[in-house]
């Protein structure tokens, strides 16, 4: 019961005798309130702009699988013919040549891709052993060490190498590199030549898998530090300024917090400029000898990859050769992806253990 009398604001037994005084059902007097928000009405559909943002973000998504499987599918469409014919021939064999008629007619061909695979994981594996420590060294400099604008400033310096062009990289592996390589090569071959790996049988140590590996090298480091250094700058800082209350200096903070935080971002980061170095093209081919035989040297100035096998060969090839660099490139995506496969495994294994 609700009084309408200004005197008598609430209803009580008192009350009954007043005339103003009048019966109101409790929900009606609730619903003539004027500043009561209307109730809300909870419901688990989502808005309209949400649904439009799942549906591009899935959409984005399955297109970038959809890309994925059309371009393996092509791959192996055009080159099933000659994968069928090789069998595992064409991975374990190094002769690849066509032999031709007087009218141009296709007489026999071989096709083998056993040295440029071999060329292929020996080049990614220098460029790998080489970026590793210094992309470890510039990350942790650029995370812990300098500040403010000098650390944009070289953040974005770091980041811009990333972007530039293969053929640059090549260029400068072949007029600034390559005479100061071939020197370290000779002094790796006198001092650790002992060992099978940097043996070589022919003084010839100019365009080898090594210098490759170094031009690599050098392509991938801004992409392995920039990785590296976004996962740095996400160590916890709690645990960051409780190795500083321990007592702990700047370097041991590092051994004892930062890196093992960041294992799966540095670990991350090599495998992406593995996946890069093993299908790199025009800068292996700027630097590197394309020689049709299994070279486990790296100091020996022969050798090659897939990647330059196709670009050697893609102007002239005929049809028939054309399948065999479609098989050629469908055996480097294989690669390409199961070194993917195994980076993310890495990374789930070792960020686990980091935390």
């Amino acid at each position: 019961m609700i009084c309408s009398s200004s005197v008598h604001p609430f209803a009580t037994p008192d009350c009954d005798s007043c005339p103003k005084m009048r019966l109101m059902p409790a929900p009606q007097a609730l619903a003539d309130a004027p500043n009561l928000p209307k109730p809300r009405v909870i419901t688990t559909e989502p808005r309209l702009s949400d649904k439009v943002f799942r549906a591009v973000v899935t959409a984005g998504g399955l297109s970038s699988l959809v890309i994925l499987g059309l371009i393996a599918v092509f791959l192996a469409y055009q080159g099933f013919e000659i994968l069928v014919t090789e069998g595992l021939d064409f991975f374990t064999s190094s002769k690849w040549e066509v032999i031709t008629d007087e009218y141009g007619d296709v007489v026999s061909y071989e096709f083998g891709l056993a040295a440029m695979l071999v060329g292929t994981m020996l080049c990614a594996l220098v460029a790998v052993f080489v970026a590793i420590p210094v992309s470890v060294a510039s990350a942790l400099f650029l995370s812990f060490y300098v500040r403010g604008k000098l650390k944009a400033i070289l953040i974005g310096s770091v980041d811009l190498m990333a972007a530039f062009p293969s053929i640059l990289f090549g260029f400068w592996g072949f007029f600034v590199l390559m005479p100061r390589a071939e020197y370290w090569a000779m002094l790796i071959n006198k001092y650790l030549g002992w060992i099978p790996l940097f043996a070589v049988d022919e003084r010839v140590f100019t365009r080898s898998p090594f210098l490759a590996g170094l031009v690599l090298a050098v392509m991938i480091i801004p992409i392995t530090t920039s990785v590296a250094r976004e996962v740095f700058d996400q160590t916890p800082l709690d645990r960051v300024q409780a190795a500083y209350a321990l007592g702990a200096t700047k370097w041991a903070m590092i051994k004892a917090v930062a890196l093992p935080y960041g294992r799966g971002g540095v670990v991350g980061g090599a495998m992406l400029g593995l996946g890069r170095a093993m299908g790199e093209t025009v800068a292996v081919y700027t630097v590197l000898n394309i020689v049709y035989d299994i070279n486990w040297q790296i100091l020996f100035g022969a050798g090659g990859n897939i990647a330059s096998l196709i670009l050697l060969k893609f102007g002239e090839a005929r049809p028939l050769e054309v399948q065999a660099l479609m098989a050629a490139g469908l055996a480097l995506f294989l690669l390409t992806l199961l070194v993917n496969f195994i980076a993310d495994f890495i990374v789930k294994k070792s960020g686990k253990k980091g935390r």
